[in-house]
This record gives C-alpha cells, sequence and structure tokens, in this order.
C-alpha cells in the first residue's frame, strides 16, 4: 500500500468521542470533534500568529524565503497529517499536537531559550515544552469561563509528552533524565488534570514529534543551502543526501540547481516518512498493541526510525549542528540575541515600573514567582518586538546581521 493512501481505523488510534475531556467541561461543537476543535483554538490563537514572527534559524530580516517558526508548524503538520492518515490514526489529533508543539518558542529560536534558561536558573530553568503548556493552559486569555485554550486531555499529553515519558513507571517521581527538572507548569497542571507523567503519549502525539524531526531535518538544509553557509557539494558528507543526489543526477541530466535542492528536499521528506510508517507497522505487529491505553503503557515508543534511518537522522543533525548552527555568522546573530533578551530580563526585574501596565498589574512579591511572569512576557515576544522593547530601554541595540 502507497504511505499516502489512508488505512482503516485502527484499533490503537484514539478516539475523539472516548476523549478524557477537557479541564474545564464544555458542550460539544455540533459539527467538529473534540480533536479537530483543539485544532481550530490552535490556529485562532494569539500565541500561533506569533510564530509567523519568530525566528527558527534566520532572523526575519535576513530574508522573506527563510523558515519562522510559523511555516516550520505548517510543515511538521503536514508532515504529521500524511503518517497519520497513512497508520490509521486520528489526523486531528496529529495535527493538534503539531500545530501547538512550538508555541511556547521564545523570540530568536533556540538562542532566545538558552538566553531565558540562564535568567530563571535559579527558579526551575525554562524550556519552551513547559512553557507550551503554559501557554495553553493559562497565558492565553480569550473565553471569558476559563485562562487558556482547555484543550483536550490527549492532546495536553502530547504536548508535555512530545519527547516521551517524564516520570520513571517504577519509583514514583524519579524523572526519566537525573538530569532534569520537572517544570513547575507540568508539576502544577498535572496535580490539577494527571497527565499520566509515566507513560508514552497516544501515536498520533508521537507522530507529531518525529514529524517535527523530519521537517526540521529537511527544511534547514533548504534554507541552509539558500543561506550559503554550504553547498550541495558538502552534502556529500550525508549519505542520504549523497545517494538522492545521485539519482537525481541519473534521472535529470543538467538539471537547475534550484529545481535540484527543491527535489533533493522532497525526497528526503519522502524516504523519511515512508521509513516511519513501515517501522511503524513493524513495531505495532511485534507488539500488537490492542488500544491507546497499550501503546501508553509499551516500554518503547512505537512510531519511530528504522536503525538504518536513525543513523541517517543523525548524520543530517550532525552536518546540521557543525554547518549551519554553529556557523559563525549564525553564532554571532544569535549570540547578540541571548544579549537581548537578558538585557531585557535583568532590566524588567530590576525595574518592574517598564514593564507595560497589563503586566504590572498584580506583580507577584515572591522573587521566583515574579521572574516567572517576567519569561511569560519575554516568550511570548516576537522577534521585532523584543528589538523594539531593547531600543526603548537601552541607548544601543545590536543588529542582528
Amino acid at each position: 500500500m502507497a504511505v499516502q493512501e489512508a488505512c482503516a481505523r485502527a484499533p490503537y488510534a484514539a478516539d475523539a468521542a472516548a476523549s478524557r475531556g477537557r479541564l474545564h467541561p464544555e458542550p460539544p461543537s455540533p459539527g467538529r470533534s473534540v480533536f479537530r476543535r483543539d485544532c481550530d483554538r490552535v490556529i485562532h490563537s494569539t500565541a500561533f500568529r506569533r510564530l509567523a514572527h519568530k525566528t527558527q534559524v534566520f532572523v526575519y530580516h535576513e530574508g522573506d524565503h527563510f523558515r519562522t517558526r510559523l511555516t516550520h508548524t505548517l510543515e511538521v503538520t503536514q508532515v504529521a497529517r500524511s503518517i497519520a492518515r497513512a497508520l490509521g490514526l486520528d489526523e486531528d489529533l496529529a495535527e493538534a499536537c503539531a500545530l501547538a508543539h512550538d508555541l511556547g518558542h521564545t523570540p530568536f529560536g533556540h538562542a532566545g531559550e538558552r538566553a531565558l534558561d540562564r535568567c530563571l536558573a535559579a527558579h526551575g530553568g525554562f524550556d519552551h515544552n513547559a512553557q507550551t503548556l503554559a501557554v495553553v493552559t493559562r497565558l492565553e486569555r480569550r473565553y471569558p469561563g476559563f485562562d487558556g485554550l482547555n484543550l483536550t486531555w490527549e492532546t495536553l499529553e502530547g504536548l508535555v509528552k512530545h519527547n516521551g515519558p517524564l516520570i520513571r513507571r517504577i519509583g514514583g517521581d524519579d524523572l526519566c533524565d537525573a538530569a532534569q527538572i520537572l517544570a513547575p507548569v507540568i508539576r502544577d497542571y498535572d496535580a490539577l488534570h494527571n497527565l499520566d507523567l509515566w507513560g508514552f503519549p497516544s501515536l498520533e502525539a508521537q507522530v507529531g514529534a518525529i514529524a517535527d524531526d523530519i521537517a526540521y531535518d529537511a527544511h534547514d538544509i533548504d534554507d541552509g543551502l539558500r543561506a550559503g553557509l554550504f553547498g550541495l557539494d558538502d552534502l556529500v558528507q550525508v549519505e542520504i543526501a549523497a545517494h538522492i543526489l545521485q539519482d537525481i543526477g541519473a534521472e535529470h541530466k543538467n538539471i537547475e540547481p534550484s529545481r535540484l535542492v527543491h527535489e533533493l528536499i522532497r525526497r528526503i521528506i519522502t524516504v523519511m516518512i515512508g521509513d516511519v510508517v513501515a517501522e511503524t507497522r513493524r513495531r505495532v505487529a511485534q507488539q500488537q498493541p490492542a488500544s491507546v491505553a497499550d501503546v501508553r503503557a509499551a516500554e518503547s515508543p512505537l512510531v519511530a526510525f528504522s536503525a538504518s534511518m536513525a543513523t541517517a537522522d543523525r548524520s543530517i543533525k550532525a552536518f546540521l549542528m557543525t554547518h549551519m548552527y554553529r556557523h559563525p555568522r549564525v553564532m554571532k546573530v544569535m549570540g547578540d540575541a541571548e544579549g537581548v533578551l537578558s538585557d531585557l530580563f535583568a532590566r524588567y526585574a530590576g525595574d518592574p515600573k517598564t514593564l507595560p501596565a497589563e503586566w504590572r498589574h498584580d506583580l507577584p512579591d515572591q522573587e521566583g514567582a515574579r521572574a516567572r511572569l517576567i519569561a511569560d512576557f519575554i516568550a511570548g515576544m516576537t522577534d521585532r518586538y523584543a528589538l523594539i522593547e531593547h531600543a526603548r530601554l537601552f541607548d544601543s541595540t545590536p543588529q542582528l546581521r
């Protein structure tokens, strides 16, 4: 069966009619499933719109054709729906997890996250996945009866467990990664609406997570080539790219470079999606989950790359780390961006009167709570707004070029 063909609904797929519901009960929508409603709420949120003006790798004024957090999110969503359809899963839940997965990202991409993590080092640190939960449960204020978007348990589970279980099944609150701490926002929300932090999320959420990897690998190669950080000749170091380039060259003599790049990216996405579908089917056949509860109770994820594709994925990421993320040009801009957010945090913390009036209202007295509120404000900024605020408060603001 071709990857793009729809399967019959799998018995281990999430069932919207059997959702564990929302923290705040609401009457059903007459024309939408609960997961479709989650998608729509995310799309209409302020945080989602802001993604259009948040850095993926390149800041906004470096070019109109580089990815932003929004275009990345849309590409992740497309990949997630394709995989979910092929596996007979609930496409709306996979889409909801994909659409919302980056709502907690700061301005300036991972550079902004590093800056806020340092600023909050004494107060639990900063993690964009945890911040996503804060956005959809507390910071979006659109509805008269509650804060947040009041998403379903299943979507929230997918966002919190984007990288898998957070605590060990045996050992109570022992974290899966001893080097990490459980973010306060996750701990506090879990106390209200138990997210079963010990288990794997639904297959739909697992699909959303691996779609993130596929989109990253493909579009960062595309953007890196467009920016001139590396060339097609450099990609021969990456085995999967080298093979695809060889195949394209054999099939299309004298193809123009721009078409060659587009075909390379298209084929990388296609082969990775096909691999995930095949490997997931293999794991499902081996473990025989009969329900979504079996998926959550599994000892390992069911949605994954094959061993060979996992090696290819690591190879792409290693190449991009050296040739793109740590490229001197990118490092300089991101270093300056970290400084912008660190400056803003220090100024707001030292002089809360510089915060906008709506953020000064009910400013907590407790230092940790105040620091977290300031981080919430900064994390919600777009790149441009962060620079405008910096220029308002400081005599000199870097150009980020």
